[in-house]
């Protein structure tokens, strides 16, 4: 006869499955998850390559914490225009951009000072704010709560040091 915790290691995958289906088992699979390393950043993998010497189809190349944009990507349309801005934690860089002129490009950290959530971002006029808890902050990186990152623009060419 089976213990109940027996029982349910068998039976409770299958329940989960039939409910949830194979989405389920993807997000809760160990090779999704990323791991917050508690300073804003989460690990990445090169911009989702791996053998091409940090190189990506992404739009962009990586080599320690410093990141080489293409701005010509197609992923990295949002930042055209001045005003434009994006969150780059979907291609695998844990950073907020803001085109703040033709000749600038800002970058904060995707993470909310006040509660540490990440990707519940919008700009609201000047303000980046956190839908969690609906606080504001100001894209100014001399007068906000963000952590802004050193940016660099030569051209079509955006670097980010996180």
């Amino acid at each position: 006869m089976k213990n109940r915790r027996d029982f349910l290691k068998e039976v409770c995958p299958t329940v989960a499955f039939a409910f949830f289906g194979v989405s389920f088992l993807e997000a809760c699979s160990s090779d999704s998850l990323e791991e917050d390393t508690g300073n804003g950043t989460t690990p990445t993998d090169n911009g989702g390559s791996s053998d091409n010497g940090g190189s990506s189809d992404n739009g962009y190349t990586k080599s320690d914490s410093t990141y080489t944009i293409d701005l010509t990507h197609s992923n990295f349309s949002q930042l055209a225009q001045d005003g434009g801005w994006m969150n780059g934690s979907g291609i695998g860089i844990q950073a907020l951009f803001l085109r703040t002129s033709s000749t600038s490009i800002q970058a904060y950290s995707n993470r909310c000072p006040a509660h540490g959530q990440r990707n519940q971002w919008e700009k609201v006029s000047n303000k980046f704010k956190c839908n969690h808890q609906g606080n504001s902050y100001s894209t100014d990186c001399e007068n906000t709560q963000l952590d802004c990152f050193t940016t660099s623009l030569n051209g079509d060419e955006l670097t980010l040091t996180m």
